[in-house]
């Protein structure tokens, strides 16, 4: 046992992919907290929005869980608040998203010019206590291949 009270995993996924965007367009886009609604298709709400520390943003967002997916209909959820922190460099954007059950996520977007796009090299580390690490890492890697997908749709 260490410090954190319990068995902990760590994951790294990693997801590079283009965009057919000016690379300040996509910096624009992921340096707005209320972008990441739909962006992250758990993503159903962001609030409490704090820009008063200078090259950090901080806020709230609200996952929604579905508690029996392979039922046609959502009557069964669970809002999942989480804290996030945004920062940037350069052409960078990176932070820190605390969510319960001891879940911590660092994520991190590197941009890079791409012809007339830009190239996305999306990063996730992901800690949580090994009872719930394959569930976290397996909802970490849906969500990053959809922002791909729908970060690409939202900017061409």
């Amino acid at each position: 046992m260490g410090s954190t009270g319990g068995r902990v995993s760590h994951s790294v996924l990693t997801h590079e992919f283009r965009i057919d965007a000016a690379p300040e367009e996509v910096f624009e886009h992921l340096t707005t907290p209320e972008s990441y609604v739909g962006l992250s298709p758990l993503v159903v709400a962001v609030r409490d929005v704090d820009r008063s520390r200078p090259g950090v943003i901080r806020y709230t967002a609200v996952e929604r869980f579905r508690l029996l997916p392979f039922l046609a209909y959502d009557f069964l959820t669970y809002d999942n608040p989480i804290d996030v922190a945004l920062h940037t460099d350069g052409l960078s954007v990176y932070g820190e998203v605390r969510s319960p059950g001891r879940v911590r996520m660092a994520y991190r977007f590197d941009l890079a010019p791409d012809g007339g796009g830009t190239r996305v090299r999306d990063r996730l580390d992901l800690t949580a206590p090994w009872l719930v690490a394959g569930f976290a890492a397996g909802q970490a890697r849906k969500v990053q291949l959809a922002r791909a997908r729908i970060l690409a749709q939202r900017l061409s």
